[in-house]
């Protein structure tokens, strides 16, 4: 049956997997999944271990994976974090969806979870597949308004090449942009991951794997969320987390 959602809202299980209650079991278990990875433990069986022992669901598990680090991931984010007030004037490349399926997330009403690195990220997933849907053009509009209201003017979008509607969703952005008068780059890469892991830009991301790579980030989400009202976020990160920059 063809996908004919025009949001990217909520899955129908969240509204009971993440209810208020589950806020405590769920930190809890991002605490005992970011140990096990600090000691070095596979990711797929502490995941499961975690997950049986605080009886997640698929989706809660998936939460606490996208939102645990080990400590060693998370100092070097630290070190290599770039405040968002110290990007005007800078050079940009944005993982293209990384950052716009969370906005149209948040947009939507999706649930969106802050993680121990202080990253925002949401539970969507392309599945190879890019469906554009009614937050995204106002998205893209958010993220011009600020980078134009700070004086972010070098901006590099990278796709992926191999997902479906790839293609349609550069014109889009290159028609808004040359609309708005925002001098944007948008390039279709058949592995945007690696560019990103040697660009000598400042990277917006939140894909753990590439910030672990990546020269320079800034953690740009809550910035774009600002003026959203309201935003339905769960805070995943530890009682006494490292600060992150920006």
């Amino acid at each position: 049956m063809p996908d004919k959602r025009s949001h990217r809202g909520p899955h129908p299980e969240d509204r009971r997997d993440f209810e208020s209650e589950i806020l405590t079991s769920l930190r809890s278990a991002v605490v005992d999944y970011s140990l096990l990875l600090t000691k070095g433990y596979a990711p797929a069986g502490s995941l499961k271990l975690v997950g049986d022992h605080f009886n997640l669901t698929a989706r809660q598990r998936m939460a606490v994976m996208r939102s645990a680090c080990s400590d060693q991931q998370r100092t070097h984010r630290r070190q290599t974090a770039v405040s968002f007030y110290d990007l005007p004037g800078k050079a940009v490349a944005i993982d293209g969806y990384n950052q716009l399926i969370t906005l149209e997330a948040a947009l939507a009403g999706g649930v969106i979870f802050r993680g121990r690195d202080g990253c925002l990220r949401d539970l969507a997933g392309l599945h190879g597949t890019y469906r554009r849907v009614d937050e995204t053009v106002p998205a893209i509009g958010r993220i011009g308004e600020l980078f134009g209201g700070i004086g972010i003017c070098d901006v590099l979008w990278l796709l992926d090449r191999p997902v479906s509607n790839s293609g349609r969703l550069k014109t889009l952005i290159e028609q808004t942009a040359r609309e708005k008068g925002w001098e944007w780059k948008v390039e279709l890469a058949q592995n945007p991951d690696k560019k990103l892991a040697v660009t000598e830009r400042i990277v917006l991301s939140s894909d753990s794997d590439i910030l672990d790579k990546c020269r320079q980030w800034s953690n740009v989400m809550p910035f774009f969320l600002q003026s959203v009202n309201p935003v339905w976020l769960m805070d995943l990160m530890d009682i006494s987390p490292l600060p992150i920059a920006g």
